[in-house]
């Protein structure tokens, strides 16, 4: 009974560390896709997300962040944030005209994390954390406020860039869950 026993808490074991195993390998394989982003409405915009308030709009300026860090935030990330949400506004199909009524996003970083050896073997890797605010650029009133996440699940996806990238795709969403659906990017 004793050799039964034994053989199967081997077999669970062997079970769970291949599923880990399964589990970590997907995220390297769905790291190839890039920085994920996730935000936290800390104010929302006037009529909110059903109403589509942003649709007047149609020039996004994403001014420069702060490091609210005393300087530990590397400068290259403030530099790939602007390429990555142009890249992030387009894959929304969101148009970025360069005059008309203008939406300025600003922000600060409040927390940014490069992975050490615990976070490479068990993840969640790296992430970048801005509160952002977004402002009417005419009146300079502020619209509506958010805290978003930009992070790597995965070693093939680590770095400043992907951390910039998620950043970018959660500002993008915020826009796009208050933006027309009729107002998009016609293929």
């Amino acid at each position: 009974m004793k050799g039964k026993a034994g053989l199967a808490v081997a077999m669970i074991a062997l079970a769970a560390v291949s599923a880990g195993c399964l589990s970590r390998g997907f995220k390297e394989v769905t790291g190839l896709r890039g920085g994920k982003g996730s935000f936290t409405v800390t104010r929302e915009v006037a009529g909110g997300e059903a109403a589509r308030p942003l649709g007047a709009y149609r020039c996004f300026k994403l001014e420069r962040f702060s490091d609210a860090m005393g300087g530990r935030v590397p400068g290259a990330l403030f530099i790939a944030l602007q390429a990555a949400f142009e890249e992030a506004l387009a894959e929304k199909k969101i148009a970025n005209a360069r005059s008309g009524k203008a939406l300025l996003i600003r922000g600060r970083v409040v927390h940014y994390e490069a992975a050490g050896i615990s976070g490479q073997m068990f993840g969640p890797l790296e992430e970048a954390v801005a509160q952002i605010e977004f402002v009417d650029a005419g009146t300079k009133k502020v619209l509506g406020t958010a805290n978003v996440v930009g992070r790597t699940n995965s070693t093939t996806s680590q770095g400043i860039h992907t951390k910039a990238q998620g950043i970018a795709r959660a500002i993008a969403a915020y826009i796009d869950k208050r933006y027309p659906k009729d107002q998009r990017i016609q293929d």
